[in-house]
């Protein structure tokens, strides 16, 4: 009898630690008391895994030379942005990607120590991570696993620490943005914006949902005096280039015409080549983008504000309790929603996606997904799966473009008939 003793009680330790592990690995999963433990743990472990990334895997160049290139004529002196060529043709970003590739190209001496570039960039992968863990926060509905998926894509690691794009800077003031909106620093998050857009111009497609929260959180005068600032940024960055070739900076940073090559799209490899180049297809895009904005505009990101006349009434001509009303609405998640929603709008329709454009909406991805209460939990891990498994598949192929277009299309339905305006106050008449 007690020769057996020190077995049970070694039988129950071991079921106490295993049911304890369980409990915890359950809650780390599970339970949003838990983010931050989750979140941490995954942050360190990025840490190592982008370390190992830049030290065993190849650096592949595609822009980096061709953007210190860019950046070296601009230190030489040159004020034309015609002029200002790389080996992929002219500068076609605004004037705060310039400025950033400049201060790179200096650390870099002249961009030849590649290696400290990989890790500078490592270093903005972290940040931006840290960043969206933070906006992922704010809405509790979200379970901590969700964001293991934001730590699995070999196509973003790829896209920051081994290509160097400046896609990601652009996000990364994007995100910046968001947070600070989320924390309702607006003058703060007009500045971030107004960055962001510095760098590339795919940042616009942020502007619909932007413009709407400015809107409602601050009303018809105050949204005009914050509009004035994102641009202000603009002229006093753009400021060397507008007083010397305007004309010339403008056409080139801010280029709507720009015609994109067949062979690199991700998107559209299932239309002919002819058909992607047409102008009938192109306009097509645009009209179905402003047609899909404008049904989430009115359908959606206004319903509890009775609808956009009753917002616009409110904003121009309201009263302050009525003001006050709708700006208390303007959630955390409100805001995220409607920001990763107007790019996700742009994305479906663009005119074409390359490799690096990943980052345009990966990080906004599953938190959009969740929010599409109709789409079983399942299916919601198969399409992040099969986005990502399209986003790898080099060249793309009319098999891949097709399935990444059902997936964003089954997205967007997804939004529509589910949480796309966010959890939010109810606004009373």
């Amino acid at each position: 009898m007690n020769s057996q003793t020190p077995t049970k009680d070694y039988n129950t330790f071991t079921d106490s630690i295993f049911s304890k592990l369980f409990r915890l690995s359950y809650s780390l999963l599970f339970d949003p008391a838990f983010f931050w433990y989750t979140a941490t743990c995954l942050l360190i472990g990025e840490v190592f895994l982008n370390i190992f990334i830049i030290k065993y895997v190849s650096y592949t160049e595609i822009d980096w030379k061709a953007y210190m290139k860019e950046v070296s004529i601009f230190l030489n002196g040159e004020r034309n942005y015609t002029k200002i060529q790389g080996d992929t043709g002219p500068c076609v970003y605004p004037a705060g990607f310039v400025y950033i590739y400049s201060i790179l190209n200096y650390i870099t001496s002249e961009g030849v120590d590649i290696l400290k570039a990989q890790y500078i960039f490592a270093i903005l992968y972290m940040w931006t991570l840290y960043v969206v863990f933070n906006i992922y926060h704010r809405y509790k509905q979200i379970p901590p696993y969700v964001l293991i998926f934001l730590c699995l894509s070999k196509r973003l690691h790829s896209i920051f620490v081994l290509r160097l794009f400046n896609d990601v800077i652009a996000m990364a003031f994007l995100y910046t943005c968001i947070w600070t909106m989320i924390n309702k620093k607006w003058k703060l998050s007009c500045v971030f914006y107004s960055l962001a857009l510095s760098v590339k111009m795919n940042i616009l497609l942020y502007f619909p949902a932007f413009g709407v929260l400015l809107f409602k959180s601050l009303g018809a005068r105050k949204t005009f005096n914050y509009i004035l600032l994102v641009v202000l940024v603009q002229i006093i960055l753009a400021f060397p280039f507008l007083i010397t070739y305007p004309r010339s900076y403008l056409g080139q940073a801010f280029e709507f015409s720009r015609v994109f090559l067949y062979k690199w799209t991700v998107n559209w490899k299932f239309v002919t080549e002819e058909t992607f180049l047409s102008s009938g297809f192109s306009k097509g895009l645009l009209i179905a983008h402003v047609w899909v904005l404008i049904a989430f505009l009115f359908g959606s990101w206004c319903r509890s504000e009775n609808g956009v006349l009753c917002l616009l009434r409110i904003g121009f001509f309201g009263i302050p309790s009525e003001i006050a009303k709708v700006k208390k609405m303007v959630t955390a998640d409100h805001i995220t929603m409607l920001m990763l929603t107007s790019n996700f709008i742009g994305i479906v329709f663009s005119r074409t996606l390359h490799y690096q454009f990943y980052s345009w909406y990966f990080h906004g991805l599953p938190y959009l997904l969740w929010h599409c209460t109709k789409i079983p939990v399942f299916f919601r891990f198969g399409i992040i799966a099969a986005i990502e498994y399209c986003w790898n598949v080099y060249p793309a192929t009319s098999e891949s473009s097709a399935l990444l277009f059902a997936c964003h299309l089954m997205v967007l339905m997804g939004l529509w008939s589910g949480d796309s305006e966010g959890k939010r106050i109810t606004y009373k008449k």
